[in-house]
């Protein structure tokens, strides 16, 4: 089969960093190519090289089999490469017709907008895409998922023959994500090329028919999905046996530590819940079930409406972050970037924002030496590769983001850890190094509360789930008794039975 695009041999180095060698990517007509690797192994300076934002040092970049250089994302999206990128770039206070149109509007020979026959173009993009709202809806009152398809109607408007998703589902449910695969199928049939890059083993099984993989800027293997299984997938963007994904630590949890008692708020309605020492309690549910939610009022981050918390033997009443810092209670963000981290500043200024008080004189100046020491252990502790402490968080990795979010809430010394979707965007090896940390925080005796929307990591961390539908306590089970389906039922509603067992 004659490939849409084919790049070999790509090299790209910037000062001390060798990002790319030898590394290569061929897309094919009328079919998805996934293309995986950890965080750091070069796929996103890949689609920069591709897309025309970086040059190549070396390599050869052949389009519908011509010899092709790009200088600059204008030229790759007006030859047929669409991108749509992680985060949506959209804006929310115009119509759906005029993000797509953006910059390139249809005028007349007087420079004036013909906003009919734009809004009959936009129409047909959105009908191509089986979507039934009007692209002069404004794109602020459509939910993540329905502005990920004006994104790909964008894209389609280029009369793209490649387009590249990057974690598309990220932010999706389950339907929108149903949709999502309805429309890339569609795409296929039109003879698109899909580059799909997730870290999500189940979709990329499920939606892709090729798979390239990257490890430390390297190509290392091009195949058919349907060639391999998940643990020799993973196995080669690793470089090394996993063997075990979740590795559980057996330790029994100690006394009762907290006690939820009706608890209700924003979302939340009468739970009631225990937490022991040294426990990781799995929280599951569908999303919308209230999980967040939950985390977030036990937190002090949304008001609490009723109900009682006891810490300790103590009342805890956490009427802001604040307040539930002070209980001893840590809550890491699902949304690291938008809640979790500040961007600009340093890893250092991250780790210790939340604990300043312990590295504060009276008169409120910073003891800058013990500073630097706890946060260097904490680097070292939780291996975060980044050249220095004081280097921009924004520049790191996903999974080194993460653990220095982690590291920022262990410097308070907290009684309970709160991590909701502490590996949401976390490739394979820093997941593993997580759950691992995880392990070593309950064996010092933490309790831990663990939100997932992967049953496979709640089954496989958990000593104990609890399952939320629709802002309710649905189930509260012991690992023993818990499975994927048990909790399905279990968070769509349904009373446990002993069928499911």
């Amino acid at each position: 089969m004659q490939p849409l695009l084919q790049l070999k041999g790509i090299e790209k180095s910037f000062p001390g960093v060798k990002a790319l060698s030898g590394a290569a990517l061929t897309v094919y007509p009328g079919r998805v190519m996934a293309l995986v690797g950890e965080n750091g192994a070069g796929k996103s300076t890949m689609m920069k090289v591709l897309t025309g934002i970086y040059t190549r040092d070396a390599g050869s970049f052949e389009w519908l089999g011509k010899e092709t250089t790009f200088n600059g994302p204008k030229a790759s999206q007006e030859a047929g490469i669409g991108i749509i990128h992680q985060e949506l770039n959209l804006i929310p206070q115009l119509s759906i017709a005029e993000n797509i149109f953006l910059g390139r509007e249809f005028v007349n020979g007087f420079g004036r907008i013909q906003w009919k026959a734009m809004y009959a173009k936009a129409d047909a993009l959105l009908q191509r895409l089986n979507l039934r709202f009007s692209s002069h809806k404004l794109v602020g009152d459509l939910s993540i998922g329905d502005q990920q398809m004006v994104e790909i109607a964008k894209v389609l408007s280029f009369e793209s023959k490649v387009i590249i998703m990057d974690e598309p589902t990220d932010a999706l449910t389950d339907t929108e994500t149903a949709s999502l695969f309805r429309v890339i199928n569609e795409l296929k049939a039109q003879g698109c090329g899909i580059v799909y890059i997730s870290h999500r083993m189940k979709e990329i099984f499920e939606i892709c028919d090729d798979v390239t993989i990257f490890r430390d800027g390297q190509f290392i293997a091009e195949r058919e999905v349907n060639t391999l299984s998940e643990e020799s997938l993973i196995e080669m963007m690793v470089g090394r046996k996993l063997e075990e994904q979740y590795p559980r630590l057996d330790k029994a949890p100690g006394g009762v530590l907290m006690s939820v008692e009706h608890l209700s708020g924003p979302g939340v309605n009468d739970v009631s819940f225990t937490l022991r020492k040294g426990e990781i309690l799995g929280v599951a549910g569908l999303m919308g079930a209230g999980r967040t939610e939950l985390m977030k009022v036990l937190y002090g981050a949304l008001p609490r409406t009723g109900g009682t918390v006891t810490l300790d033997g103590k009342a805890a009443v956490s009427r802001s972050p604040e307040e539930g810092l002070m209980n001893g209670i840590v809550y890491i963000s699902e949304d690291r970037k938008r809640d979790g981290l500040v961007l600009g500043m340093s890893v250092k200024e991250n780790m210790s924002l939340t604990a300043l008080k312990y590295f504060s004189h009276t008169g409120g100046r910073l003891k800058h030496a013990e500073e630097e020491l706890a946060v260097g252990d904490f680097i070292t502790l939780f291996n975060v590769k980044t050249p220095s402490m004081n280097q921009p968080i924004g520049l790191l990795s996903g999974g080194n983001q993460q653990k220095v979010a982690i590291a920022r809430g262990l410097m308070t010394r907290p009684k309970v850890l709160i991590l909701d979707e502490p590996t949401r965007g976390v490739d394979v090896g820093a997941k593993k190094e997580i759950y691992q940390l995880i392990n070593q925080f309950k064996e010092e005796g933490l309790s831990i509360i663990l939100v997932s929307s992967e049953m496979p990591e709640v089954l496989g961390m958990s000593d104990r789930v609890l399952v939320m539908h629709e802002g309710h306590l649905s189930g509260d089970f012991p690992i023993e008794q818990a499975s994927q389906e048990i909790l399905m039922a279990a968070a769509v509603g349904k009373q446990y039975s002993a069928e499911l067992a």
